[in-house]
């Protein structure tokens, strides 16, 4: 594989020295390729290709690591829209240049290769724990469960700090979106038994409160034939006895005193529970 291909196939930005001895590129062949503009220097001791992820590209210019809900994010985990990037930089040495940037200078739980430039996911959900308000970082340790990108026995002997212990406690796999677990987690204090993507009649439900209150909530998915598909099984859980609540993302985020309205107005007449002869 030739130098720029080399470095296209390594997500586009790397070492230089990595490159030299992966591709076997002298500094002049790696030189001349920069003076051709076929490849760029992000700062000494990187290199790049023009086309490079611009996150990745600016990592290497300022020497740090893409993590917290910036990394997550990129992970297809829940995403908290956060008009900043986070990194994580190392404590001993200084930024290469300013940045605009939430740092992160908390030491890793794994150590960091020299050579990457994106957090491996320990160390991000360690960050997540101490960044985001409780909902926030539930949500984003829940996904990556639920992607099985780490477990929670992976997990449990690593030295986390309070913040992370509790998410470890406390998080599980059974949401299938942020939403769900965060609606969850706000509806725990209600002390009745709760399933997360139970089956019921042939497909799966969000949640289940006590033994017939379902709460079904839907994000953007839920359109078209989606939307009419649901709608009929929910029709279906009328007919079989259960009680149906379904709201949305903006409801859960601006309105949840309403949501929650709704649904202990649905318990204290008793809809939750199983009243079949």
């Amino acid at each position: 594989m030739d130098l720029i291909g080399r470095v296209a196939a390594n997500g586009g930005v790397m070492r230089t020295d990595a490159l030299r001895s992966a591709a076997g590129g002298s500094r002049h062949a790696i030189d001349r390729a920069v003076r051709a503009g076929a490849l760029v220097r992000p700062s000494r001791g990187w290199i790049a290709v023009p086309y490079a992820d611009p996150i990745l590209f600016a990592a290497a210019e300022v020497g740090v690591v893409v993590s917290c809900v910036t990394r997550a994010a990129r992970l297809g985990l829940w995403d908290v829209h956060d008009p900043h990037h986070h990194v994580a930089a190392d404590a001993a040495r200084a930024l290469r240049r300013p940045t605009s940037a939430r740092v992160h200078w908390a030491r890793p739980l794994v150590p960091r290769h020299p050579g990457s430039l994106e957090d491996g996911i320990e160390n991000v959900l360690a960050l997540v724990a101490d960044c985001q308000p409780y909902e926030q970082a539930i949500a984003i340790w829940e996904s990556a469960f639920r992607k099985e990108l780490v477990s929670p026995d992976q997990l449990a002997l690593l030295p986390f700090g309070p913040n992370a212990r509790r998410m470890l406690a406390d998080a599980m796999p059974f949401s299938d979106s942020g939403l769900e677990s965060i609606c969850y987690h706000r509806l725990l204090w209600l002390n009745i038994p709760m399933e997360r993507q139970v089956w019921i009649l042939g497909r799966r439900r969000d949640l289940k409160i006590g033994a017939r209150l379902i709460v079904e909530i839907d994000g953007g998915h839920h359109v078209d034939a989606q939307r009419l598909a649901d709608n009929e099984h929910d029709a279906q859980l009328r007919l079989a006895g259960y009680h149906v609540i379904r709201v949305g993302y903006r409801q859960i985020f601006d309105d949840w005193p309403t949501v929650q309205a709704l649904i202990t107005g649905a318990i204290a007449r008793g809809l939750h529970l199983d009243r079949r002869p």
